[in-house]
């Protein structure tokens, strides 16, 4: 009895625990985001600003290579979250869609993951500035390269932490696309066509990695144009061209498993970059006069056919334009399926960015164009957001036909069973 008077007695003297709201918490974390961003561009626009003119210029064109692969993999990163929240919104089964497990990742993992990316990539960035310009120059290249060894650990790490689960499924579909040794699923294909929009990243981060191999970190020596990562790198259209050879291969290989030719329609797409890559590559191996003459309106007619042959793909095969914005359609009312569900501007805006996005695409696969670092990167960017909103339509297209399949499979059992009641009637005459 004194243990259990003791007991409520120390209960009574200690104090109320005061647990702070969702919405607070919520405030707080944005706060601190926006103020980390704040002193992160303070910090960078300083550390620019010390730097002489002659040196600012390709100083940036350098730091900007190494870090914008990583950002523009993590606005991708976003924006696949926000496809997910709209599938999880509107009924869209995607986790049976590509095949996923129950531990599979929701837009919420996926937006934590992207926050991380948001605040480690713009840190490592800042960091590389800022020493950069106190004379620190081996402290400032290990940054990048700290950085990329950290991507690595992470996705191979293996133990169950950082998503392990997802991340072996992230791992064993891109092993699956550059060896298509067995049949091709939908999502082997989908992460496929998504590598092909992100075409420069690996570009950009072959140039990167093959600088940090050759100790050409926080230097000048990779601007000249004949050093081994230098812009005539042989390396750089073979790269560019690697995620449509896979696709290409896909395609094929799906040939040989089902005999559809539009698969071969599919391949011949993808075949059409491959020109467009090469002629592009051209520039530096062959006479100003030559390359003006023939290569280039050459690269002009085949970036045309490029951009023409897979807008038509995109409206006629890859979406169905019978239920172009059904996947706006949410379970509850919400201002953004009011926004978007049964408005013909998606309609419109969606056709035409998408003829726009694809037009300006081939402009990101050329070689002889990446100077113009800031613009390539926009293009880039862009190029993504098209593949974010081709995204909606490709999986609502995939949806609807896999809830077509039980219907079929019951109308062919049930004529089945009809035929069956005539061939095993003896009541007939013949």
């Amino acid at each position: 009895m004194e243990a259990d008077d003791l007991k409520s007695t120390m209960l009574t003297m200690n104090p109320t625990v005061i647990v702070p709201s969702p919405i607070l918490l919520w405030r707080s974390k944005v706060f601190l985001f926006i103020f980390w961003g704040v002193v992160c561009c303070k910090i960078g626009w300083d550390s620019v600003m010390r730097m002489s003119a002659d040196v600012r210029d390709l100083f940036l064109y350098e730091a900007f290579l190494y870090y914008n692969p990583l950002l523009l993999v993590t606005m991708m990163v976003w924006l696949w979250g926000i496809n997910l929240w709209f599938f999880s919104q509107s009924n869209v089964n995607y986790s049976k869609i590509f095949e996923l497990d129950q531990n599979h990742l929701t837009h919420h993992e996926i937006w934590k993951c992207a926050t991380w990316m948001t605040i480690v990539v713009p840190t490592s960035m800042t960091a590389y500035l800022y020493l950069y310009s106190c004379g620190e120059v081996s402290l400032a290249a290990s940054q990048p390269v700290l950085l990329y060894l950290a991507v690595v650990i992470i996705l191979v790490f293996p133990f169950e932490i950082f998503y392990l689960s997802s991340r072996f499924f992230l791992l064993r579909t891109l092993w699956r696309i550059v060896v298509p040794l067995q049949a091709i699923t939908f999502a082997d294909f989908f992460v496929a066509d998504i590598l092909t929009s992100m075409s420069k990243v690996f570009s950009d981060l072959e140039r990167s990695v093959c600088r940090m191999i050759h100790r050409q970190v926080a230097t000048i020596a990779w601007f000249e144009a004949d050093s081994v990562c230098g812009s005539h790198s042989v390396a750089i259209p073979v790269v560019l061209v690697l995620p449509y050879l896979f696709r290409l291969f896909q395609c094929l290989r799906q040939y040989k498993d089902t005999g559809e030719k539009a698969t071969l329609l599919n391949a011949l797409k993808y075949s059409t970059a491959v020109p467009v890559i090469c002629l592009s590559a051209l520039k530096y191996h062959v006479f100003p006069d030559r390359w003006t003459n023939v290569y280039r309106p050459l690269w002009l007619l085949s970036s045309v056919m490029n951009s023409s042959y897979s807008f038509y793909w995109d409206v006629k095969r890859d979406w169905n334009l019978s239920t172009f914005t059904r996947i706006f359609k949410f379970n509850r009312p919400h201002f953004l399926s009011h926004l978007l569900y049964g408005r013909k501007w998606v309609y419109v805006w969606v056709l035409g960015s998408n003829l726009i996005f694809r037009c300006t695409w081939t402009y990101k696969l050329s070689a002889h164009l990446r100077h113009n670092y800031l613009t390539v990167f926009a293009i880039t960017a862009l190029e993504i957001f098209r593949r974010f909103q081709w995204i909606f339509f490709r999986v609502e297209n995939e949806w609807s036909k896999m809830n077509l399949k039980p219907n079929v499979h019951i109308s062919m059992s049930t004529l089945s069973t009809e035929e069956d009641k005539l061939l095993n009637s003896s009541s007939h005459d013949v």
